[in-house]
């Protein structure tokens, strides 16, 4: 008998019939004999819906009301799917973010996960009872319902399997496991058996949509085992125990399948695209100390993530330009920032360019093998794709190109590290 986490997302949960499908998977695997614990997320769409009545309620919205609205839509779907599972003969219960409690931090709208009070949960669990749990809210020391943030309900799901130590969290999504790369954009993109933490966390920050950053992070520090899975199968399908999708791991349990011949290991795991980001070019920066902690620190402050950062090397009047790049969405904020910044920084013009890609390399291998980039460079510049700037990690390489090259970069790559699936 195994502790199971299933986290089912919007579109597993858009409407009776597919929550009708997700409760007929959850009392598939309930019937193994194993604890069950559901955690769901709104039905697609519905975050969206509400998050405007918000707006249109009032546009300077409290943040401790807008949790209060936006929560709403995990706590509909944790009932259907209670409901759905009893109609079917389970035994099954709705266990809201405040009853658990989930207790979090009092940022509103971008709450972190403290501690869950797990003694009641595991009790009932025990029992028999499947617990349906909605995620992506909890309960701040004030009182105050909480929300983690869009894509939450992945964290919610790690957090309440590190809570009951669950013996693997099963996310359920819209696809069947984590692959080379987008299926969409490559035919020949290969499921992956397993990756470690550190390569999806890398992943997950550069554009593959298929788990949340923020549960990898945490799935890392607490050890639990995750595995990504699609709840798209057919009627009669077994179990997720017996139809796998793919695991994130540890680099030491990466390493016993790899002894045990279930995996091979790969100098790349993964290429991932994201167009979500923005170029600025600040040009005739002083070149002088402190300039570019002058630039940075506001966006900083404003909460505005920058990622790849180039500074040219300097003019012969001591100036310098520097480029980097902020998501789409806060290009406009950030530049208006600049801009009543420009006497303090002392830059001449700010160009933008949001008609950009970021292209990443992924994979462990790159920590002991040499040639990762220059193959990647070398594959860009003989199809002609011009290279805008480039950021590394220990296991990643990333590039900026024109937005128009995405899909013949990805390609271009997956072909290039031998990824490509054999027929």
């Amino acid at each position: 008998m195994a502790r199971i986490v299933m986290k089912f997302g919007g579109t597993s949960m858009a409407g009776t019939e597919r929550i009708r499908r997700v409760a007929n998977i959850v009392r598939a695997q309930a019937a193994r004999g194993d604890q069950v614990a559901v955690v769901v997320s709104a039905m697609a769409g519905e975050t969206d819906r509400l998050v405007n009545f918000c707006r249109e309620a009032n546009p300077l919205y409290d943040p401790a009301e807008y949790d209060v609205v936006v929560a709403s839509g995990e706590q509909v779907t944790s009932g259907l799917l209670a409901l759905t599972l009893q109609a079917l003969g389970c035994k099954a219960r709705s266990w809201l973010g405040w009853q658990l409690p989930i207790r979090t931090s009092e940022a509103h709208a971008k709450a972190r996960v403290e501690s869950i009070e797990s003694a009641a949960l595991i009790a009932a669990m025990e029992a028999g009872e499947i617990a349906v749990i909605p995620g992506f809210q909890g309960l701040s020391a004030d009182g105050r319902v909480t929300t983690l943030g869009r894509g939450g309900s992945d964290t919610s799901a790690v957090a309440v399997a590190a809570a009951i130590k669950a013996d693997r969290c099963d996310i359920y999504t819209d696809v069947d496991g984590v692959y080379t790369t987008d299926p969409r954009i490559v035919a020949k993109a290969k499921k992956q058996k397993a990756v470690t933490y550190e390569e999806m966390l890398e992943l997950a920050s550069v554009g593959a949509k298929v788990l949340q950053t923020r549960s990898v992070g945490l799935a890392m520090k607490e050890g639990v085992r995750v595995q990504v899975l699609s709840s798209f199968i057919g009627e009669g399908a077994p179990p997720a125990d017996d139809l796998p999708g793919t695991m994130i791991v540890s680099d030491e349990e990466m390493d016993e399948l790899v002894e045990k011949g279930l995996m091979e290991r790969q100098l790349v795991t993964g290429i991932a695209h994201d167009k979500n980001e923005a170029k600025i070019i600040l040009t005739r920066v002083p070149d002088r100390p402190g300039a570019v902690a002058n630039i940075f620190e506001p966006l900083a402050a404003a909460s505005i993530n920058v990622d790849m950062i180039i500074q040219n090397v300097g003019r012969d009047k001591g100036e310098t330009d520097v480029t980097f790049t902020v998501p789409q969405a806060d290009l406009a904020r950030a530049q208006a920032l600049l801009e009543d910044r420009r006497g303090e920084i002392g830059f001449n013009r700010i160009i933008t360019d949001s008609k950009i890609a970021k292209i990443s390399v992924v994979g462990v291998g790159m920590k002991s093998h040499a040639g990762v980039a220059s193959t990647m460079f070398r594959a860009l510049s003989d199809r002609g794709i011009n290279i805008q700037a480039i950021s590394t990690s220990e296991i990643k390489i990333s590039v900026m190109i024109d937005e128009d090259e995405t899909e013949l970069a990805v390609r271009v790559l997956h072909t290039a590290y031998g990824l490509d699936a054999k027929d």
